[in-house]
């Protein structure tokens, strides 16, 4: 559905691509390596999509490795990100089914704002079609914060995640990971990878796991089964093409439900909710997801300064969900809650492509990178969603086997998207100065149809985003940086003539400074914050229809360390202070705190590695979490207790003992197996913490 000449199906959108470092960037950093020493830079695609040092990015970023993943033995990106100041990632407690991320407090969207490696991961967050990675196929994470529709179109002021996958490699090598744990957790995975051929201009990588476990929550289950095949071929000096695809099935998608305020946090006539309470009924409970991603990336160099590239990705997700859930008591003394049930299928097809050229100028004054983009996402969503409702369950003395009260006939909709973005961005190297100017121009349209009446929700918007950043350099490591930035993000609200809501806007302003030691060793970076986020949808009385007159505010303060204080011991700490607020609301809630977000976060993650001793091969890591001042509804007048956990974790690499290539390891998250509340969306709904998870496993490495 075209919504002006500029827009275009994939098929069209063909030009050479390439891979190039940004040349001008690189070669002024290197031009000073005398004055700075020896300094570690990471390279960070997702800010700027080209490669940048992290000190000469005027914006925060966090970057997760798989180093880290595997010492702390993640099995979400959720929990990959537990360290990581700026995200709180307990938004819906123990449940696995969704990534769940806030960003600076923003939890809107916090599932559209995903990308594997540089492609937005399209789902549909007006339904259950949200897509997810295993940690296992990625070799890194990216957690970009504050606005970045410069670059990427719509997305949650709050900031976006970059997954980055494994990627083929010319030599040879490969992994087996066998993984047990409580809750009847097992798993099995692998990684291969090498060249073929006696030319090795191709290389392979073959990625895969199988994984399954109860959960804390009666008789729900999570079961996955993933395989990612890529290829690379090295066509010729200056010219590259990586195809690859991701192919996931999950019969059991786990839990995914909440309990009241009163009897999960504070007693309910005497007594509390177990942690393990399951409200659904075995019967009638399903989450099945069926994911399929294919792409490419094809990359070309003209020559040192000039650079195309290309990255094109079809997806596909099938969903399907029975639900039994309670919300709210049955009277004010009761102890059995009201219940309800939920279904949904759905198919969703998607494609997104992303077009660029680099090119690295001198204008001899300065140095430029500057990237030209073209980028293009298409997502259709069928959708069909039955609902009804089931006898009510006494929360303290369950029994189950109740059949439905009552079944409706579904709702069928179709929920379109397209949106066509032309981009530009320019970083400038002069002397000890880096700018970064970029602009952006978005077409939008959403189309979402009740396929019963025929009655379309519509909204045709176009929208300008822009960011303007300066980093200067000091030769003892030092960066102080300033930045502004917007974003925009489209809403699944309609108003009383049953048009969406215009985007929501936002912007940011965003001071710092990053600090990288001469010896190379450490990094440290400390951000304030500003936040502002217009047309956010708000109503005066609940029959009301939505008007986009309402205003979140977030700001604040992030610190982040990541250091080797010794050849033998490293840390990474971290702390945020958050303070989000409805600025502007008609439903009574103006002033007030948001929901999702602690106003206080302290990360603290400890790893000593023994070198040598009788002890030599051992690592032993400990981690401590804190989380405080959390809202527990939009009327605040309850909060969430604050609550601590403890993580550790211990390894030995059986190298020292005669088996090179063999590692053990020991993971345990919520070390003290802490009862709590993560979060609460209403005093209706609040979802429980995990409890203690262990796990054992035992890698082979060749």
């Amino acid at each position: 559905m075209p919504i002006s000449a500029c827009h275009f199906r994939p098929s069209l959108l063909v030009i050479a691509v390439a891979m190039a470092s940004s040349a001008p960037f690189a070669a002024a950093q290197e031009a000073q390596l005398d004055n700075l020493g020896t300094v570690t830079v990471t390279a960070q695609q997702a800010a700027t999509k080209v490669e940048t040092p992290s000190i000469e990015t005027p914006q925060s970023v966090s970057t997760i490795t798989r180093e880290d993943m595997d010492n702390r033995g993640v099995s979400t990106v959720q929990r990959a990100t537990d360290y990581t100041p700026g995200v709180y990632s307990n938004q819906i407690g123990a449940s696995n089914r969704f990534d769940y991320l806030v960003l600076r407090g923003f939890s809107d969207g916090s599932l559209s704002n995903t990308f594997l490696d540089g492609l937005k991961l399209i789902g549909d967050t007006n339904s259950h079609s949200s897509l997810r990675v295993d940690p296992w196929f990625l070799d890194s994470i990216e957690v970009v914060k504050g606005p970045a529709s410069v670059l990427y179109g719509q997305a949650s002021p709050g900031g976006v995640v970059a997954l980055n996958s494994k990627r083929p490699e010319f030599q040879s090598g490969g992994e087996l990971r066998f993984r047990v744990g409580n809750n009847n957790q097992r798993s099995a995975a692998f990684d291969l990878t090498g060249p073929l051929g006696e030319e090795q201009r191709v290389a392979y990588r073959l990625v895969g796991i199988a994984s399954a476990a109860d959960t804390q929550f009666g008789p729900t289950e999570e079961e996955r089964y993933a395989i990612a095949p890529s290829l690379t071929w090295d066509i010729s000096d200056a010219t590259s093409l990586t195809l690859d695809a991701y192919l996931q099935e999950e019969p059991e998608g786990g839990y995914h439900s909440g309990v009241p305020y009163e009897g999960a946090v504070v007693p309910r006539n005497g007594r509390k909710i177990s942690n393990n309470f399951f409200d659904g009924e075995e019967d009638y409970e399903a989450y099945e997801r069926t994911q399929r991603m294919v792409g490419y990336a094809l990359e070309h160099r003209f020559n040192d300064d000039w650079t195309a590239r290309q990255q094109l990705r079809y997806l596909n997700s099938d969903v399907t969900l029975n639900q039994v859930y309670g919300f709210g008591w049955t009277s004010p003394t009761s102890n059995e809650l009201a219940r309800y049930y939920s279904g949904s299928e759905e198919s969703l097809d998607a494609w997104t492509v992303d077009n660029q050229i680099e090119a690295n100028l001198n204008d001899g004054l300065m140095d430029h990178t500057v990237l030209v983009g073209v980028d293009y996402q298409q997502r259709d969503n069928d959708v069909s969603w039955p609902s009804g409702a089931f006898p009510s369950l006494d929360a303290f003395n369950p029994t189950y086997g109740a059949e439905p009260t009552a079944m409706y006939a579904p709702t069928n909709e179709r929920h379109e998207l397209e949106q066509t973005g032309v981009y530009l961005q320019d970083q400038i190297a002069l002397d000890n100065w880096r700018f970064t100017l970029g602009g952006r121009y978005d077409w939008v349209d959403i189309d979402n149809t009740n396929q019963d009446t025929g009655q379309s929700s519509t909204l045709d918007d176009t929208q300008f985003s822009g960011r303007a950043g300066a980093v200067y350099l000091f030769d003892n490591g030092v960066a102080p940086y300033l930045s502004y930035s917007t974003a925009f993000t489209p809403t699944s609200f309609v108003d009383a003539d049953g048009d969406l809501l215009a985007p929501m806007e936002g912007e940011q302003w965003e001071t710092g400074v990053k600090y990288q030691p001469n010896d190379g060793a450490s990094q440290y970076s400390a951000a304030v914050f500003h936040i502002s986020q217009e047309n956010v949808a708000t109503k005066e009385q609940p029959t009301d229809p939505y008007r986009a007159v309402g205003e979140i505010e977030s700001q604040g303060i992030e610190l982040e360390a990541r250091t080797q204080l010794t050849e033998a011991l490293s840390l990474q700490a971290g702390y945020s202070f958050t303070d989000i607020t409805y600025a502007k609301s008609d439903d009574g809630n103006e002033g007030n705190d948001a929901i999702y977000s602690p106003r206080h976060q302290v990360q603290l993650w400890a790893q000593y590695a023994f070198n040598d001793g009788w002890l030599s091969g051992a690592d032993i890591g400990a981690g401590v979490r804190h989380y405080a001042d959390i809202a527990a509804d939009r009327a605040n007048t309850e909060t969430v207790p604050d609550y601590t956990l403890v993580d550790a974790t211990l390894g030995y690499d059986l190298g020292e003992a005669g088996m090179p290539g063999v590692e053990t390891r020991l993971n345990v998250s919520n070390l003290l197996d802490e009862e709590y509340v993560a979060s609460c969306n209403s005093l209706e709904y609040c979802y429980f913490g995990a409890e203690r998870g262990i796990t054992a496993s035992v890698h082979f490495r060749f």
